[in-house]
């Protein structure tokens, strides 16, 4: 299918859904992965680009855009996790067809991703990131407790 009609058969069923309501969204059969499919963006948008631009909708933990082996440039698509899964539903129903320097996104659910295996063409950047994802690493706060003063029993 034409993925201009795929965008557009994405809004219709999103909109139906919204004014006819009903029990089970069309969404309920991708809460298992907290992956989406990102497409038709300018070839110039690098990942911390599209980070900035998904991540109004929850925390990025994982983007893979992908890159022309031989020369590296970006292929125009990318698959990115976010570290709720209901991120995904915002950034679908709000990104899916919006423009970003006058190309058309198209955003869709993803059922069963599996990120790339390691690849010794990789640089080690590209490398880390796979292996580490994109989140921020959480920071542990260590709680300061005063040392207690020991009281002798008056006599």
């Amino acid at each position: 299918m034409n993925p201009l009609t795929n965008m557009k058969n994405v809004l219709k069923l999103s909109e139906h859904e919204l004014h006819h309501g009903g029990k089970k969204s069309w969404h309920d059969m991708y809460r298992d992965s907290a992956w989406i499919f990102v497409a038709g963006f300018p070839y110039t948008l690098s990942e911390g680009d599209l980070i900035c631009v998904f991540s109004q909708y929850g925390e990025v933990v994982n983007i893979n855009l992908v890159r022309d082996s031989k020369t590296g440039k970006s292929k125009g698509f990318c698959f990115l996790c976010y570290e709720d899964q209901r991120s995904t539903v915002l950034a679908v129903d709000n990104l899916n067809g919006i423009k970003i320097i006058d190309r058309t996104l198209r955003v869709d659910h993803v059922a069963d991703y599996k990120p790339p295996k390691e690849n010794e063409k990789m640089d080690e950047e590209t490398l880390r990131l796979y292996m580490e994802g994109c989140a921020p690493k959480p920071q542990l706060q260590q709680v300061k407790t005063e040392k207690s003063k020991e009281r002798k029993p008056y006599k």
